[in-house]
C-alpha cells in the first residue's frame, strides 16, 4: 500500500507529501470533507509516512512502504470501527466504577493514538484530551512522530477548551489531527491554530471508474446508482451493501405506494411486520429510513422538474408514477412524518407500528390508483 491507493483529491495529497518531504509538516491539522471521502484513511496513511522505517520515496516524494513494523502496526487501526468494538467489548467487562471512569481510545502503535467519540453520547470528552495532554510530551518511543487522530469534531465544551491549550504549545515531535464533515463546528480559536485540509467530493464519473476497477461483478446499471447514492464519497462506494439497499428500497416504495394510492394495505402490512425489535431489526430498519429520504428526494426533484438530480435511477418509471401524486405540500408531511418515525424509534417505539402510523399520515384518500 501506499498513497497512490488513495483515490481522488490528488492536489491535497501531493500537498501533504510535499510538506513531508520538506519536514514542515503543521502540528494542528483539520481534514475535512464529507463522510466516506476518505479522511480517515488518508489520515492514517501519514501516520505511516511520518515513521515508516524504509520511508521510499515515489516521483520524487516521501512514502510509506507498508510493510515494516511500523507500517504494520499503524495499519491495523485502518479498521475503525472494528477497534472501537474491541475496546468497547474490553471496556464492558470491567467493574461498574471503573468502566466510568475508563474513555475510549484505539491503539495498536505506541505513537499513534486514535481518540473517538465516547459513548453514549458520542463526543469526545474531556477524559480523552487529558489522556493526550498526559502523554504528547514524551518522546517517541519506535517512530519520528507522535500522532493523535480525533476521529470527530464533536467535542464538550470543556474538552475543545483543554484541546486549545495543547494546541497552542504542541511539541516538535507530535501531529494533531481533527477530522470532520464541517470545519465551521469546530471553535474558531482551534481553527486559527490549525491548518485546514478540504477533501472533494469526487464526480459521478469517478467513482463509476473506481468501482469498474473495485467491484467488477456489478452491472454498469449497478455502478451507476451507487455513485449516485454514494454523492462523491469513495468510501461510501466502496462499502455500498446493494443487495441490502435494494431490499430496503423495494419495502420503502410499497409504503410511499399504500399512501398515495390509498388502496389495499395487506402488501403494506406484510412489510412493516417483518421489522421486528432487536439489533438486526434496528439495522434494517436503520436503512430502509435512509431509503425513504432518498426516494422522497428523488420525488422532490422530479416535482421541481430537476430530473437530473434523481439518484435512483434505476426505479425511474416508479418514481414519475409516483411523483404524479406527490406535490410539495405532501413530500414536505413525509419527511416531517418520516423524522417523527425517527425520534420515536429513539424511544423504542413498536417499529412495525411506526412504519404503519406513518403510512397512516400521509394516506390520500382521495387520491386514484396509480
Amino acid at each position: 500500500m501506499a498513497f497512490s491507493d488513495f483515490h481522488g483529491n490528488e492536489a491535497i495529497v501531493h500537498t501533504i507529501r510535499d510538506m513531508l518531504a520538506r519536514d514542515r509538516f503543521p502540528h494542528g491539522v483539520i481534514l475535512a470533507g464529507p463522510a466516506g471521502s476518505g479522511k480517515y484513511t488518508l489520515t492514517t496513511m501519514i501516520a505511516r509516512a511520518m515513521n515508516c522505517l524504509e520511508r521510499p520515496m515515489v516521483d520524487g516524494l516521501p512514502d510509506f512502504c507498508g510493510k515494516c513494523s511500523n507500517c504494520s502496526r499503524i495499519g491495523q487501526i485502518e479498521d475503525l470501527e472494528a477497534r472501537c468494538a474491541e475496546a468497547s467489548e474490553s471496556r464492558e467487562g470491567l467493574k461498574e466504577t471503573e468502566k466510568k471512569e475508563t474513555r475510549l481510545f484505539v491503539q495498536t502503535h505506541p505513537d499513534v493514538l486514535v481518540i473517538p467519540p465516547d459513548p453514549p453520547q458520542m463526543m469526545i470528552k474531556v477524559d480523552q484530551v487529558r489522556k493526550v495532554i498526559e502523554s504528547i510530551y514524551f518522546r517517541p518511543a519506535e517512530g519520528r512522530e507522535r500522532v493523535f487522530i480525533f476521529t470527530a469534531s464533536a467535542f464538550m465544551k470543556e474538552a475543545a477548551n483543554s484541546l486549545l491549550k495543547i494546541l497552542e504549545e504542541p511539541p516538535d515531535f507530535a501531529t494533531i489531527f481533527l477530522l470532520t464533515e464541517n470545519a465551521g463546528e469546530l471553535l474558531p480559536t482551534i481553527r486559527s491554530r490549525t491548518m485546514s485540509l478540504q477533501l472533494r467530493n469526487l464526480s459521478l464519473q469517478e467513482i463509476e471508474n473506481y468501482l469498474a476497477r473495485h467491484r467488477p461483478e456489478w452491472k454498469p446499471q449497478q455502478r451507476t446508482l451507487v455513485a449516485r447514492l454514494s454523492e462523491g464519497a469513495v468510501g461510501r462506494a466502496r462499502n455500498f451493501d446493494l443487495d441490502a439497499y435494494t431490499a430496503a428500497r423495494a419495502d420503502a416504495l410499497t409504503i410511499l405506494r399504500t399512501s398515495l394510492q390509498a388502496g389495499d394495505h395487506t402488501e403494506l402490512f406484510k412489510v412493516t411486520e417483518t421489522y421486528r425489535a432487536g439489533a438486526e431489526g434496528r439495522e434494517k430498519i436503520g436503512v430502509l429510513l435512509r431509503c425513504l429520504y432518498s426516494l422522497l428526494q428523488d420525488l422532490l426533484f422530479l416535482e421541481s422538474k430537476s430530473a437530473a438530480l434523481v439518484r435512483n435511477t434505476d426505479v425511474m418509471p416508479e418514481l414519475q408514477k409516483l411523483s404524479q401524486s406527490a406535490d410539495f405540500t405532501w413530500l414536505s408531511s413525509a419527511a416531517e412524518r418520516l423524522a417523527d418515525v425517527e425520534r420515536g424509534l429513539r424511544r423504542n417505539l413498536l417499529r412495525s407500528l411506526s412504519l404503519d402510523a406513518f403510512e397512516a399520515a400521509l394516506e390520500k384518500p382521495g387520491a386514484a390508483h396509480l
